[in-house]
């Protein structure tokens, strides 16, 4: 790597997202030859250089892939494409040394959206509720737009939908409802991956298993992601499914990896035991679909499934000792 000043992003980048901003640093420090060719990017690399979480830094990694200015090790993390310059000692194995440039906060959005997302949650183990448009835009200090933009984001992961009257509402979450989401996922989920398999990339299977086998160890260790997790082996991986009605039906069931986002909060939490169960069991899918073993992967992953459900049960559980919380002014009983 060239030992240059750190590159600066444009002024309209604020209007982007952590992982379009993410993508456009490491896109700039490529192509002006800060990253050379054969060196190697990791995620949590890329994570604790530009301070951020490593979901927008896979996703920017991802998008730097598609582009072919980067390419999947093959071992781990991405390397830089291209060819090394004539006189170049570089070794094609070395990590790339990636100074540490600090990304400005998310944009207003996007904080809004977890700190109402969290709130959502909290609330709606005790009752359902109704969303307040112009109370929200007015606590945020956001326009309407913004905020019907934020809505309308929940309402593609099923958080929330609308009632007769056009209202935006996050109904109740309960255990029958809850249960009749998994039972939609197991049903499913294993079908899908059944039709993924021919499909999957081993490397792509090797990634995803590294990623669950490194939130082990140590487990709960500093940047934990769960979005990451979740996303790899029930979103990503199937999503090579090539029925598009099934991964339809499915993105209603999503709604259920929300409240995980938030393992520490005193409603939401469950044992953090169960949690590190549940990365054992996606070891279990990977190990078996890296083996060409289909069949008892989607076996292994119906199983998952059945223990997740157990465990939104325990998170009931442990809510039920609670008394609800006070809702903000922006929230109402529906």
């Amino acid at each position: 790597m060239l030992d240059q000043a750190a590159p600066s992003l444009p002024d309209s980048s604020d209007k982007l997202s952590i992982q379009d901003r993410a993508y456009l640093l490491l896109k700039s420090m490529i192509g002006e030859g800060r990253l050379a060719p054969g060196e190697r990017l990791f995620e949590a690399q890329v994570a604790k250089a530009f301070g951020i979480s490593r979901s927008p830094a896979r996703h920017a990694l991802r998008q730097l892939c598609e582009d072919r200015l980067v390419r999947e090790s093959a071992g781990r993390g991405y390397e830089v494409a291209g060819r090394q310059r004539a006189g170049s000692h570089a070794d094609a194995t070395r990590k790339a040394v990636l100074n540490p440039v600090k990304i400005l906060p998310a944009p207003q959005w996007e904080r809004m959206y977890s700190q109402l997302e969290r709130e959502l949650c909290t609330q709606m183990i005790f009752a359902s509720v109704r969303i307040v448009e112009e109370r929200v835009a007015e606590h945020f200090g956001v326009s309407r737009t913004v905020v019907r933009d934020v809505l309308a984001r929940m309402h593609s992961v099923g958080l929330i939908r609308k009632d007769t009257l056009g209202r935006w509402v996050a109904p109740r979450v309960t255990p029958d409802r809850t249960h009749h989401l998994y039972e939609l996922r197991w049903l499913l989920e294993p079908q899908a991956l059944l039709q993924a398999a021919p499909h999957v990339p081993t490397a792509y299977l090797e990634a995803a298993r590294s990623t669950a086998a490194e939130a082990l160890d140590g487990f709960p260790r500093e940047g934990f992601d769960t979005d990451i997790i979740e996303n790899d082996l029930h979103v990503t991986m199937l999503g090579y499914c090539p029925n598009e009605e099934i991964l339809h039906c499915l993105a209603r069931t999503r709604m259920l990896f929300v409240p995980t986002r938030y393992l520490f909060d005193p409603v939401l939490h469950i044992p953090l035991g169960l949690i590190e169960a549940a990365l054992r069991e996606h070891l279990h899918i990977y190990d078996l679909m890296l083996a060409r073993q289909p069949e008892r992967a989607a076996a292994a992953l119906y199983e998952h499934l059945k223990e997740a459900d157990d465990r939104w049960l325990q998170r009931f559980q442990g809510a039920s000792a609670l008394k609800p919380q006070t809702m903000p002014a922006y929230l109402t009983t529906a």
